[in-house]
């Protein structure tokens, strides 16, 4: 498995609160790394997305699901690594093989996986999208099934969220998911560079368990809670979205347009719902 981490040699400087340099230091540091993965599916170039090396087989399953183009691990009959053993970057292009009788769904010239093979950055997991209505067309809303969360438990997931942190710990720079029941029983927790590959690999890890959907869950994002983030959460079927900071505007319409709780600024004993407060008590 690749290392997460990568040492630098970098200079530490003391500024005087006038202004000026006060005193430098030559030290090593850690910083998250930060890698391209090319997701190809029957010899196609699907996606690249920039992400921390690690849990790769998660990843890729939990964004083919939210993509619509797997149902479930047996949609996949192969999964590898390309190019030869031994060679720079080999791990950092997979080629997916799907199982007989399963395509790509809307493909061809004017279907919306024709339009990927685009670059998904680090901090945008629908950049390869022409727009996102075909997003939001796939989409039904989710089940009131009546079970609650209580804020309290939403506190202590959002706890342990950063205790589950280690590669932040060290450089500071990566974002975490975290995935809880409703009782506030952790399930998985995964970081990356992306917070949407974070998802990814939440979503992932449970394809690979067969535990889909994942009703009576809650995903814990660090960082913001943005479209794309709510857009993995519904198609997982999670009821419930949170974080310790802002979502975006678009994220609040589609939570509401699908009936997922949304709720940011999670922190202490406060928080803002932002769409399904009947979910929370």
């Amino acid at each position: 498995m690749s290392n997460p981490v990568r040492q630098v040699n970098v200079e530490r400087l003391e500024l005087h609160g006038e202004g000026g340099v006060r005193a430098r230091e030559a030290r090593d540091d850690e910083v998250v790394v930060e890698e391209p993965l090319e997701i190809r599916v029957a010899g196609d170039t699907l996606s690249i997305t920039m992400r921390t090396p690690g849990n790769d087989r998660e990843l890729v399953l939990g964004f083919l699901f939210a993509e619509g183009i797997i149902r479930g691990a047996g949609d996949v009959s192969a999964m590898a690594p390309c190019g030869r053993t031994g060679d720079e970057g080999r791990e950092n292009t997979i080629e997916v093989t799907l199982a007989p009788g399963v395509v790509l769904p809307g493909d061809g010239a004017d279907g919306p996986f024709a339009r990927r093979g685009t670059i998904t950055t680090s901090a945008c997991g629908v950049c390869g999208r022409r727009s996102i209505d075909d997003l939001m067309a796939r989409f039904t809303p989710l089940e009131q099934s009546g079970a609650t969360l209580s804020h309290e438990t939403l506190s202590r997931v959002a706890a342990g969220l950063r205790e589950r942190q280690p590669v932040f710990a060290r450089t500071g720079g990566c974002h975490a998911a975290s995935l809880a029941t409703f009782a506030g029983e952790h399930v998985v927790t995964f970081e990356d560079v992306g917070r949407h590959n974070a998802v990814d690999k939440v979503v992932g890890s449970r394809v690979l368990a067969t535990e889909l959907p994942l009703d009576a869950r809650v995903l814990f994002v660090s960082g913001r809670s943005s479209f794309e983030i709510v857009q993995k959460a519904i198609a997982a079927r999670i009821p419930v979205v949170a974080s310790v900071s802002a979502p975006s505007s678009l994220a609040v319409d589609l939570a509401r347009r699908a009936n997922v709780t949304l709720a940011g600024f999670v922190r202490g004993d406060s928080l803002t719902v932002y769409s399904g407060a009947s979910r929370i008590t």
